[in-house]
């Protein structure tokens, strides 16, 4: 890869091809091993159905508690903030599509350009925000491990490199696209083993507290 081109090429060919072969692999890997742990058989007379307590789980665990909104509004309000930011990003930006249409064959409407661009800016702020909180604040920055960290640079390192692309900040072109991309072939490749997991998992661990406690009759 003498050039910037050829790195272009490598990044958008086999290194495309190795980082979708190892997430795709990796996550149903990891979805695997959740759904054989099973649990054991639960003998005991059910208080409660476990269909309709473990979908409302989902639903109020989604939502802001109040209590903690109270304890760390911005913890919350930057939460929501860079999570749909990221994912507006990532699948309403219009060239997104055109990839995810020329990998999988589907497609849907986009927004404007100009709106992901605002969107996509506001998101770079909000994660360096959340960063120096928890860097600064006592409590996140003890609670916090070298995952944590780990998992804001692959998250944040996409965005800045798209935002850097799309305004053409580093020349030549080839070069900085070639950053987004392997930006984002990083995450793919980190993805199945950090934290970001919980964007498959989140969904089944909350419907499973739920319905857990519905058969016992008690609230999630």
């Amino acid at each position: 890869m003498s050039t910037s081109i050829d790195f272009l090429l490598w990044v958008r060919g086999p290194g495309f091809d190795i980082a979708l072969f190892i997430f795709v692999v990796g996550v149903l890997i990891r979805l695997l091993e959740v759904l054989i742990l099973g649990r054991k058989p639960d003998y005991s007379e059910p208080r409660g159905a476990e269909l309709g307590a473990g979908l409302l789980t989902l639903v109020t665990r989604t939502a802001p508690e109040g209590g903690s909104f109270k304890r760390s509004p911005f913890t919350v309000v930057g939460g929501y903030i860079w999570h749909i930011g990221f994912l507006v990003s990532l699948f309403l930006f219009v060239p997104h599509i055109e990839l995810i249409d020329s990998v999988l064959g589907i497609r849907w409407p986009g927004i404007a350009s100009n709106l992901v661009d605002a969107i996509a800016a506001v998101t770079i702020v909000t994660l360096v925000a959340m960063l120096f909180s928890r860097l600064t604040h006592p409590v996140k920055r003890f609670l916090s491990g070298p995952e944590d960290y780990l998992t804001w640079v692959v998250t944040f390192l996409p965005m800045l490199t798209g935002y850097l692309a799309y305004h053409r900040m580093i020349d030549p072109y080839p070069l900085v696209l070639g950053l987004h991309i392997l930006s984002v072939e990083l995450l793919m490749v980190l993805f199945p083993f950090t934290k970001l997991m919980h964007a498959f998992t989140f969904i089944i661990a909350r419907w499973y507290n739920g319905a857990m406690a519905g058969r016992r009759g008690v609230q999630s």
